[in-house]
């Protein structure tokens, strides 16, 4: 058995082999750039090496550095975990090469399937269905325009060495496929060394299945059921489960035995993942790529199946035969996994960095109801976001015994996560969780993009639970008042008398209503009619409590700042001013303060680097036309002109850095 193992990768990933490494008795080097010389998977591990800059291309991809790590501890084998140098051919080769093993597939099986051009003849070859394209090389972005022309818009531009959404465009017509193959190339050059680029046929209804595979060095290999990965922004998953609600047992079995016949071909060993796109209508698959390496969604297939992946690919990687056969898997109950990103759906998903001032995720394990709670993650409270990585925070993992179950235990597992100090997307996936469209199953590769056209806004709520949320924030504000009066320093004789009676504006609307404590619960009888009983034990300085209201259970995030209350749950985030009836008054009489116009200045959206500027001043731009691209967390942004203007003055140059909303360059009136 493996002794000592060395994680070339960082984050929850590291952090989630360095758990199963303790499991099982073996000891775990940690590597670290500048930027994570206090990050967890560093605290967790038994050593760790230093090994550069932030950029992980001075650090975390840099051969040489890792070999060298490796040298100083004497581990005896690597996990790459996902990203950065798992998919690396010559990485596994120079492995091999010190005598070290590698916790992962052969290197021809690296090679073959980490090429997505050559990975598809490949496929083709073993009798698994493929999406029509253009396998070839392409040289430019002319031949870009004529290769999509000839298959047909949509289509798909993807960088033969890609993954994880990285240098990936659709294209609807010549314009966005130039735009797009240019994009592509950069992203996948700065992302994998590797900007080649191919275009296949892009399917308008798709759901993304993929299909976890295992084999061992002794010839067998087994499919291990199916994840649906359809919910996704850039391409980059958002929401994952297994299983899928759209596979019958028939096409899972042949997408299953499709999935093993090419891990067969390819002589594959260690846990793998098969992807297909998935026609909806048509119900007819197609291989889309195979990942050599540990996917980020694998712990929805471990709740369901039973088994830990990384405990069986170290197992495999020390020449063990699997312990179990096809007969054996079982998919057992219903597993989603949402992950939270330091992305900020208010602003169209766009990186967020900065201190995690509040990091606080549900408890872990099986709960009451017998439903379970996961949670694989990096980051602690007080941790830094940093710009030179992915943004991915945690990965929330629930299990039932179905789906909807899954699904209500995750919507609660969201509202009682607590994260502050950067933008996320906590909002985003609980309003997600509480759509119809989700719960039934109907999605397809395009879900945020139909459901969501404007962008994420927010959920309104409706007139029931803004009659919650204003009972809640009643409540709240009641015990605000009811804490002052306790304070010292009041005036003898002129005791503070706590009004029963007020009016809560939110979401735009006001509700009147007066309050009546009784026997640990509060009556608030709404002024228009109705009332809810509220039970609730929050007292001020927390900031997570649940509120029972008419046998409901809700859990509630409350923020307090000011005069206001904002209130968080179900993916409704609002903000409730609480007050008496003669201010509330005054406050209708009140001119509505507008926001500074800024629609003569591009400001920067997110924070990151400015890798190029693509007008000059004094000139005219037509709206659409791209005018600088930004590049974020491994992601290359190009923002575009809203409107025709001319350009009065560039304030940035290339390789500049900028934070949020600062200036790019100005327009004339």
């Amino acid at each position: 058995m493996i002794q000592k193992i060395l994680i070339a990768n960082r984050g929850e990933i590291a952090c989630r082999v360095i758990k199963t490494a303790k499991k099982m008795g073996i000891k775990t080097v940690a590597v670290y750039s500048d930027a994570d010389r206090d990050a967890l998977h560093v605290e967790m591990a038994d050593e760790a090496v230093h090994i550069g800059p932030a950029p992980s291309n001075q650090s975390y991809i840099v051969i040489d550095r890792i070999l060298d790590a490796i040298r100083k501890t004497g581990a005896d084998a690597v996990h790459p975990g996902y990203g950065f140098l798992s998919e690396n051919a010559a990485f596994a080769e120079a492995l091999e090469k010190e005598g070290v093993t590698f916790i992962g597939p052969p290197v021809g099986a690296i090679q073959a399937m980490g090429d997505k051009i050559t990975s598809k003849k490949l496929a083709a070859e073993a009798g698994v269905s493929t999406v029509p394209g253009h396998m070839g090389l392409i040289a430019d972005a002319d031949e870009a325009v004529k290769i999509s022309g000839e298959i047909g818009y949509p289509v798909m531009i993807k960088a033969s060495a890609g993954g994880g959404g990285k240098g990936m465009r659709i294209a609807w017509n010549d314009e966005e496929a130039r735009e797009g193959f240019q994009s592509s190339k950069n992203e996948a050059k700065n992302s994998f060394g590797d900007d080649r680029i191919f275009i296949e046929k892009f399917v308008t209804e798709p759901r993304h299945i993929e299909i976890q595979v295992l084999g061992d060095k002794h010839g067998t290999v087994l499919y291990l059921g199916e994840r649906e990965c359809s919910i996704q922004r850039r391409n980059q998953k958002v929401i994952e489960e297994a299983p899928s609600p759209f596979l019958d047992p028939a096409t899972r079995k042949a997408m299953g035995e499709q999935a093993v016949a090419l891990a067969k071909a390819v002589g594959y060993h260690s846990a793998g993942t098969v992807e297909f796109i998935v026609d909806g209508k048509q119900n007819t698959f197609y291989f889309l790529e195979m990942n050599t390496r540990l996917q980020v969604e694998h712990p929805v297939t471990e709740l369901v199946t039973g088994l830990d992946l990384v405990e069986q690919m170290i197992r495999v990687a020390s020449g063990e035969k699997l312990s179990f056969g096809q007969d054996d898997v079982k998919l057992n109950g219903w597993a989603i996994e949402s992950r939270l990103y330091a992305e900020d759906p208010y602003r169209n998903f766009l990186p967020s960095i900065g201190r995690l001032s509040r990091y606080g995720p549900p408890l872990e394990g099986r709960t009451a109801d017998g439903t379970v709670i996961r949670n694989d993650t990096g980051v602690f409270e007080g941790g830094e976001i940093s710009m030179y990585y992915d943004p991915m925070i945690a990965k929330l993992c629930t299990w039932a015994p179905d789906r909807l179950q899954a699904i209500d235990a995750m919507s609660e597992a969201l509202d009682s996560f607590e994260v502050e100090g950067i933008g996320h997307n906590l909002p985003f996936l609980s309003a997600v969780m509480n759509q119809d469209r989700f719960r039934s199953g109907q999605i397809t590769t395009a879900y945020i993009a139909e459901e969501f056209r404007e962008g994420f806004t927010g959920v309104a709520p409706d007139a029931a639970s803004a009659e919650k949320l204003a009972a809640v924030a009643a409540v709240v504000n009641h015990r605000l008042q009811a804490r002052a009066t306790q304070i010292s320093g009041t005036i003898d004789n002129h005791a503070r008398i706590i009004s029963t009676d007020w009016v809560v504006n939110l979401a735009g609307s006001d509700h009147a209503l007066t309050l009546s404590e009784g026997s640990g619960n509060t009556r608030v009888a709404f002024a228009e009619g109705g009332e809810l009983v509220v039970g609730s034990t929050w007292t001020p300085g927390q900031t997570l409590a649940n509120f029972d209201i008419g046998g409901e259970t809700i859990v509630v995030k409350i923020d307090l700042k000011g005069p206001a209350i904002r209130l968080r749950w179900r993916g409704i985030d609002v903000t409730a001013r609480v007050r008496s009836p003669r201010v509330a008054a005054l406050a209708r009489l009140m001119p509505e303060k507008l926001p500074p116009d800024t629609s003569k200045l591009l400001l920067c959206p997110m924070p990151g680097v400015i890798t190029g500027v693509a007008v000059r001043e004094g000139e005219t731009v037509e709206a659409g036309q791209p005018l600088a691209t930004v590049e974020a967390m491994k992601m290359e942004n190009v923002l575009k002109a809203e409107r025709r203007g001319t350009v009065k003055a560039i304030v940035v140059k290339p390789g500049q850095s900028l934070a949020v909303d600062e200036l790019i360059m100005e327009f004339e009136g």
